[in-house]
C-alpha cells in the first residue's frame, strides 16, 4: 500500500521527531540570500549594455531629437536572412547594411546578408534596445548580446564568442543552483529518511536517462518551436538579472507562461545555439524519470519503481522530448514531483499542533509545485486535481478532517505562486491572462488521424496515440498492469487510474493535436503500469530471478528500439501499428511534422549546389528551419524554375514534383521518409 500503510516487504517509516535547532540552523536562509544579493551586484558591476559598446557619434538632422547615437558593427556568423531592429518607447532610427529602420515600439526588418561583420548606426533614447533574430533562428526577436557588438567598423571589428552572454549565463546558473540547493537543505530531514536503496535506484535511472538523451543530443536537427522558446527564455533571463519587470520586457511569446522558457534561457546564454538549453531539458526529464523510483516504491515495491524509471528513461518519445527546448521536459519533472510529494504528505506526522503545522507546510509545498507547473504550461493545471485526489485517497483517518480543512491552502499557494513568477500578470492579471489565452484560441492545422486529414480528430485521439507510440513490449506489460489494477482494487489501483485519467481531461478542450506531447503524464503512468504488470506476472512464476531476467530483456528491447529509430525518436510508432513506415504509408498518424531531418537535406543542397543556383523550398512545411546558403535565397514561384527542390515529407504534404526531377538524397526513419532532395538537370 502507500502512505501510512507501506507494503509488507518495506519497514515502516520512522516517526518524525522534532530536533532542537541551533541559532545558525534557524537562520540558514540568510546565507543563500546574501549570495543572491552578491550575484546581482556582480552582474550589475560587470555587465555592459550592448549600446554602450557602440562608438559615440554626432547626431544627424534625420535623427530623433535628443537621441543617443552610436556606430559600430554586429557579428553575423552565418549568411542568410537576418531580422534586425529595435524596441523603443520613443522615436528611433537604425541604419544597418544601408537599410534605414525608423519608428517606435518594436520595429524589425528582414535582410539577406553574407557572413561577417555588419555596419550599424543607432539613434534612440538611452533605454531603447537593439533586437534581432540571427540567421538560424526565428520567433520573437532576441536582445542583441554584447558579445556580438563592436565599436569598430566592419573592416576592423573583432568579436569574442559572438552570440553568447557568458556572464549572464554563469550568474543565472549559480542563482538556479542556489535555489535548488536551498530547497534541498530545507527538506534535509525528510531526505535523510529516504532509504539508501532508493537513492541508488534513482541514481541508476538518472544516469541511464541522461546518457540516452545526451548521446547525439542535436541529431534530429532543429525542431518547430525551439527557437521561439529559446529566444524568449534568453530575453527573460536578461530581464530577471537586470531586475526589469516592465510589461514590454515580458511580452515575448506571452501566449505561454514563462517558467519553462526561463529554465531554457539559462542554457541559452552559453552558446549561439540550442546545445546547452537542450542539455538542461535532458536534465529536467531525467530527474522526472528518477522520481518514478520512490513513487513506485510507495505505490508498489522498490523494484517496480526502478523498472518504471528505466522504462521511462528509454521510451522513444520521452527521449525525444528530453532533447528539445520545449514544454514537455519540465512538465514531466513537475508532475513526477507533485505526485511524489502528494503521496508523502502524511508521512510520519507527529501528534498535535506540531503535526498540523507540518501538514500545512507540506500542502503549501505541493501548491507551490503545482503553481510552477502551471507557470510552465497552462495544461499542467490538471496536476492540481490529481494532487488533491492523491492527498485525499492516502489520508489516514486520524488526519482526514484536518487534511480536508487545509486543502484550500494548496490551492491558494498554487494561485499565488503562478501570479508571483509571471511579471506580466502583476499589473493586470485578468487582462493579461485573457490576452494570452486569446492567442492560443486558434484552430490547429489539419493533421492525419487514422487515414483522414482533419483539424478536429475524435475524442479518442490521445488514447489512440498513447497505444500507438508505446513499444509493443511496454504495451503488453501495461495490459498486465491493468489486469493487476482490476484484481487488486485497492488504494494504489485508484491512484493509478486517477493518474491516467485526469491528464486525459484535455480531451474535453479543442487541444487535440501533436501526438502525445499534451499527455506526457499519461506516458509516465503507462511506465508504472508496465512495471507493475511485469511484477504481477513474475509473482506467479516459480523461477528464481524471473523479474530481473524479464526486466533486463525489456530494457534491452527498448535500447534496440532506440537504435533502430535513432535519432528520430519523435517519429517512433510501435510494431502494433506497423512502425513508422506503416503509419506513414497509411497516413494514420503524424510523421515528419516537427522539422526533424530538414537540416540534413538542407546541408546536402548547401554542399552540392553551385553558386546562386535556384532552390524551391515551398515544399518544406516548417520553412523557418531551412537555412540555405546566403546565395541560394532567391525566391521562386514555381518548382519548374528550380534547380533543386527540397521536400519535407509531411503526411499532409501535396507538393508537386516536376517530371524531370530525380531524387538524389533522402532522410528516413525505419522506412518512413522525412525529407527528400530532388535535382533537375
Amino acid at each position: 500500500m502507500i502512505g501510512a500503510e507501506p507494503r509488507s516487504e518495506d519497514p515502516p517509516l520512522p516517526t518524525a521527531t522534532v530536533v532542537p535547532r541551533g541559532r545558525l540552523q534557524r537562520v540558514w536562509y540568510v546565507l543563500p540570500l546574501l549570495l543572491v544579493v552578491g550575484l546581482f551586484a556582480l552582474r550589475a558591476a560587470f555587465h555592459t549594455d550592448p549600446r554602450a559598446l557602440l562608438a559615440p557619434s554626432a547626431a544627424e538632422p534625420t535623427d530623433p531629437p535628443g537621441a543617443v547615437v552610436g556606430t559600430g558593427s554586429v557579428a553575423v556568423t552565418r549568411g542568410g536572412p537576418l531580422i534586425i531592429g529595435f524596441q523603443s518607447d520613443g522615436p528611433a532610427r537604425l541604419v544597418v547594411a544601408g537599410r534605414t529602420i525608423s519608428g517606435q515600439g518594436l520595429k524589425t526588418e528582414r535582410i539577406v546578408v553574407p557572413a561577417g561583420p555588419l555596419a550599424i548606426r543607432f539613434a534612440a533614447a538611452s533605454d531603447a534596445r537593439l533586437v534581432w533574430s540571427p540567421v538560424g533562428r526565428r520567433g520573437d526577436p532576441e536582445y542583441l548580446p554584447e558579445s556580438s557588438v563592436s565599436p569598430e567598423p566592419p573592416e576592423a571589428a573583432t568579436f569574442s564568442s559572438p552570440g553568447t552572454n557568458l556572464l549572464d549565463g554563469l550568474v543565472a546558473l549559480t542563482l538556479l543552483t542556489t535555489l535548488v540547493t536551498s530547497l534541498l537543505y530545507a527538506a534535509r530531514e525528510r531526505l535523510a529518511r529516504v532509504r539508501r536503496a532508493t537513492w541508488i535506484g534513482m541514481g541508476a535511472v538518472f544516469g541511464v536517462a541522461m546518457l540516452a538523451r545526451l548521446l547525439d543530443l542535436g541529431g534530429a536537427g532543429q525542431t518547430w518551436d525551439e527557437d521561439v522558446n529559446w529566444a524568449a527564455g534568453r530575453n527573460y533571463v536578461t530581464n530577471v538579472l537586470a531586475l526589469d519587470f516592465s510589461e514590454r520586457a515580458w511580452r515575448w511569446n506571452f501566449e505561454h507562461p514563462p517558467i519553462m522558457k526561463v529554465l531554457a534561457g539559462v542554457g541559452a546564454q552559453f552558446a549561439d545555439g540550442f546545445g546547452p538549453a537542450r542539455a538542461l531539458s535532458a536534465l529536467w526529464l531525467s530527474v522526472g524519470c528518477a522520481l518514478l523510483v520512490p513513487i513506485g516504491r510507495r505505490l508498489y515495491t522498490h523494484r517496480v519503481g526502478v523498472l518504471a524509471g528505466l522504462i521511462a528513461a528509454l521510451l522513444p518519445h520521452l527521449v525525444a522530448h528530453g532533447q528539445i527546448v520545449g514544454h514537455e521536459s519540465p512538465t514531466v519533472l513537475w508532475w513526477a514531483l507533485g505526485i511524489l510529494l502528494s503521496l508523502g504528505v502524511h508521512d510520519a506526522l507527529p501528534d498535535g499542533d506540531t503535526g498540523l503545522r507540518i501538514l500545512r507546510r507540506r500542502l503549501a509545498a505541493i501548491g507551490v509545485v503545482v503553481g510552477i507547473a502551471v507557470a510552465s504550461r497552462f495544461v499542467n493545471g490538471l496536476l492540481g486535481p490529481l494532487c488533491v485526489a492523491i492527498v485525499i485517497i492516502t489520508s489516514p483517518a486520524v488526519w482526514r478532517r484536518s487534511t480536508l480543512v487545509w486543502l484550500p491552502l494548496m490551492v491558494l499557494a498554487t494561485v499565488l505562486t503562478f501570479y508571483a513568477v509571471w511579471p506580466r500578470l502583476w499589473a493586470d492579471p485578468v487582462g493579461a491572462l485573457r490576452l494570452s489565452l486569446s492567442k492560443l484560441d486558434s484552430l490547429h492545422a489539419p493533421e492525419p488521424f487514422l487515414g483522414a486529414i482533419t483539424a478536429k480528430p475524435s475524442p479518442a485521439y490521445f488514447v489512440v496515440y498513447l497505444v500507438a507510440t508505446l513499444p509493443v513490449g511496454v504495451l503488453l506489460a501495461s495490459v498486465l498492469g491493468f489486469v493487476r489494477t482490476a484484481i487488486d482494487r485497492d488504494r494504489t489501483s485508484v491512484i493509478m487510474l486517477t493518474w491516467l485519467v485526469i491528464p486525459l481531461a484535455i480531451t474535453l478542450s479543442p487541444v487535440r493535436q501533436d501526438g502525445v506531447r499534451y499527455v506526457m503524464p499519461c506516458v509516465l503512468a503507462f511506465t508504472m503500469f508496465a512495471a507493475a504488470g511485469l511484477d504481477f506476472a513474475v509473482r506467479r512464476i516459480t523461477v528464481s530471478n524471473a523479474f530481473i531476467g524479464l526486466s533486463a530483456g525489456l530494457v534491452l528491447y527498448l535500447g534496440v528500439t532506440l537504435v533502430r529509430v535513432h535519432p528520430y525518436y519523435l517519429d517512433y510508432y510501435g510494431e502494433q501499428v506497423g512502425g513508422p513506415r506503416g503509419v506513414a504509408e497509411r497516413r494514420w498518424f503524424e510523421t515528419a511534422w516537427w522539422g526533424e531531418g530538414v537540416d540534413r537535406a538542407v546541408a546536402y543542397v548547401n554542399a552540392h549546389a553551385g553558386p546562386k543556383e535556384r532552390v524551391y523550398r515551398d515544399c518544406i512545411l516548417p520553412a523557418h528551419l531551412a537555412w540555405f546558403r546566403e546565395d541560394l535565397w532567391n525566391s521562386l514561384a514555381r518548382p519548374e524554375h528550380a534547380d533543386w527542390i527540397v521536400v519535407y515529407v509531411s503526411t499532409t504534404s501535396t507538393c508537386r514534383i516536376p517530371a524531370d526531377a530525380h531524387k538524389v538524397f533522402e532522410v528516413d526513419v525505419a522506412g518512413a521518409p522525412l525529407a527528400q532532395v530532388y535535382r533537375r538537370r
